[in-house]
């Protein structure tokens, strides 16, 4: 028996074939033309037909067929649908917590963190320096929290605001005449990170009530100042 893909029926199946497919489909016109006799093995054979199911433009009904022996009957295996090399596919699926973008969540949804959260730890493993009291005093008063930065955590933010538009590569802190670090709105963060960024308490800055890096900056310094003439 031939191997290939043709449209010459070998099996002799070519009727049960499409039997089965308008079974499956529960309905004849769902079942097109056949497109196909594939062929991977002496035995086995697969019949492609048209899928003219709504929504499924490109697809094929796949009816699989085994002979035992040249002189026996072909024996019917399988019946699926299967995506043409035109098909209209469904995207690979990604979690919830990989799609959210910032600004995504607004008044009222809930984002859940999932347990295993690879920027998180439980509190008593809190970095050095993250916690203003050691991890007894923090229970006995109740001001523990659950779960802290992990390091993974740390780095991806630091990550994520230094390289954004609050760090040293931004237009606004390229123009600046002096860095954050000097300016006497700059309030420091507490924690691992406060060598790093703070925060602004300029009104009149853009960056007012934001995180910015020590290196970041911008035309409301506080010693920008105007000398009279």
């Amino acid at each position: 028996m031939k191997q290939g893909k043709g449209q010459q029926d070998f099996y002799g199946a070519l009727a049960i074939a499409r039997a089965a497919a308008i079974e499956d489909a529960q309905n004849a016109e769902f079942v097109g033309q056949l497109v196909s006799i594939d062929s991977e093995d002496e035995r086995i054979g697969t019949y492609l037909f048209e899928a003219n199911l709504p929504g499924y433009g490109g697809w094929r009904w796949a009816v699989t067929v085994a002979k035992v022996d040249e002189t026996s009957p072909a024996t019917l295996c399988d019946v699926v649908l299967l995506p043409g090399a035109q098909s209209l596919i469904a995207p690979e699926w990604v979690p919830y917590i990989d799609r959210i973008q910032p600004g995504d969540v607004g008044v009222g949804d809930i984002v859940p963190t999932s347990a295993d959260d690879e920027r998180l730890v439980p509190g008593f493993a809190a970095l050095p320096g993250e916690e203003e009291l050691e991890a007894v005093a923090l229970w006995e008063l109740g001001l523990g929290r659950a779960r802290t930065l992990s390091i993974i955590g740390r780095d991806q933010a630091s990550k994520r605001w230094y390289e954004g538009d609050r760090g040293p590569k931004s237009p606004l802190a390229m123009a600046a005449p002096l860095p954050c670090a000097s300016c006497g709105f700059f309030i420091p963060i507490a924690g691992s990170l406060r060598s790093a960024f703070g925060v602004c308490s300029n009104a009149i800055s853009p960056e007012d009530a934001r995180v910015v890096s020590v290196d970041h900056g911008c035309g409301a310094h506080s010693e920008a100042l105007v000398v009279p003439e």
